[in-house]
C-alpha cells in the first residue's frame, strides 16, 4: 500500500526539528542545507515509496563505501566533480576570468609531497623495463603569450597496469610523481612512461552503484597536473592521450577536447640521444596557459581531504 505523508504538518514540524531549527547553538547554514537534504529525501522515500529494505541496503553500501574510503572515487562517477568545475567556470565567466587551459578534475588519487626539480625531471623508478618510455614536455605561457618561469608543475600518472604509487602497495613511493619548476622560458620536461587508463575495482561499492545505473566504471589514459604561480589563478587540469576506447566514455566525465593530446612517437636515435634515452620513446606535448589574477584565494588550489597534505605543509 503507498501513502504520501511528506507534506503533512508533522512531518514539516519534525524535520524542523531535525535540522535543529528550534535550537540556538550550531550553525544557520549547516542547519539550512541539512534541511534541504532531508527534505529532498523524505519526499524521495515517498514519491518512490521507498521499502525499509531499499533504505537499509543502501545504509549498508554507504557504510562499504566509507569503509573502503571510496566516496572520493564514487563522486566523480555521479559527476560531483564535473558539476562543481561547470559551476567554476562559470564563476570565472562572472569575474571576467576568460581564457586560459581549461580546468578538469582533480579526482581521488593526488599524493602532497613529490620530490621536486629544477626545469626537468624523472618521474619513474626505472622498473617497469617493459613499458612505453613517454618524454613529457611544455611551456606554461600567461594569456598574453609571455612565459611563466619559475610556475610550480606537479604531475601524476598511473603506471602501466592502471595502478598509482601511494594507493598500490607494490609500486615504490611517489612513483610518477613529481613537482617540476619551470626555467626562464616556462618550460618544463619529464622522463616517464606511457600510462593505462584504469577501472575501479570489479564487485566494490563503487562498481556495484555504477552498475545499477547501468554504468561502467572505466577511465581512459590521462595525466593529472597541478600548476601555479604567483599572479595567477591556480589551475587544476588533466589531459587524456588520444586513442584510448574510453576518450569519450569516462566514468568520470574529465575529458575536454581542448585535452586531448596526441603522443608522437620518436624512433630517430639522435633525437634520443638529446633528451638522454637509449632508445624510441613517445614525446606528449602539452603547453598550459594561466589567467592573470591579483585575487590570493584563486591563486591556491582548493582546500579538500588529499593524501599526506597537512604532512606537507
Amino acid at each position: 500500500m503507498t501513502v504520501k505523508i511528506f507534506d503533512t504538518p508533522e512531518v514539516q514540524d519534525f524535520l524542523n526539528t531535525v535540522a535543529g531549527f528550534d535550537q540556538a547553538g550550531g550553525s544557520e547554514r549547516a542547519k539550512r542545507i541539512v534541511h534541504r537534504l532531508l527534505a529532498d529525501l523524505y519526499r524521495l522515500i515517498d514519491d518512490f515509496d521507498v521499502t525499509p529494505e531499499e533504505f537499509w541496503a543502501t545504509i549498508g553500501l554507504m557504510n562499504e563505501l566509507g569503509k573502503g574510503s571510496q566516496f572520493g572515487l564514487l563522486a566523480p562517477g555521479l559527476g560531483f566533480d564535473h558539476y562543481l568545475d561547470m559551476r567554476m567556470d562559470a564563476e570565472d565567466e562572472a569575474r571576467g576570468l576568460a581564457g586560459g587551459t581549461p580546468r578538469t578534475i582533480e579526482g581521488p588519487l593526488y599524493v602532497a609531497g613529490a620530490p621536486e626539480a629544477e626545469g626537468v625531471a624523472r618521474m619513474d623508478d626505472g622498473s617497469d623495463t617493459d613499458s612505453e618510455v613517454m618524454w613529457l614536455t611544455g611551456q606554461v605561457r600567461d594569456t598574453d603569450g609571455r612565459p611563466v618561469a619559475g610556475a610550480r608543475v606537479e604531475i601524476w600518472h598511473a603506471n602501466a597496469k592502471g595502478g598509482y604509487s601511494h594507493f598500490d602497495p607494490s609500486q615504490s613511493e611517489y612513483n610518477l610523481r613529481r613537482t617540476i619548476i619551470t626555467d626562464a622560458e616556462g618550460r618544463y620536461r619529464a622522463r616517464s612512461i606511457i600510462p593505462s587508463g584504469y577501472g575501479v575495482p570489479e564487485g566494490s561499492p563503487t562498481d556495484r552503484v555504477l552498475k545499477a545505473l547501468g554504468r561502467h566504471g572505466q577511465r581512459p589514459a590521462h595525466i593529472h597536473y597541478f600548476i601555479s604561480a604567483p599572479g595567477h589563478k591556480h589551475l587544476t587540469t588533466q589531459i587524456n592521450l588520444a586513442g584510448d576506447p574510453y576518450t569519450w566514455d569516462d566514468f568520470a566525465f574529465a575529458t575536454r577536447e581542448e585535452l586531448l593530446v596526441e603522443g608522437r612517437l620518436i624512433d630517430d636515435a639522435a633525437e634520443a640521444e638529446a633528451r638522454g634515452l637509449e632508445g624510441p620513446f613517445t614525446e606528449v606535448v602539452f603547453d598550459i596557459e594561466l589567467s592573470r589574477t591579483e585575487a590570493p584565494e584563486l591563486q591556491s588550489r582548493h582546500k579538500r581531504p588529499r593524501a599526506l597534505e597537512q604532512a606537507a605543509d
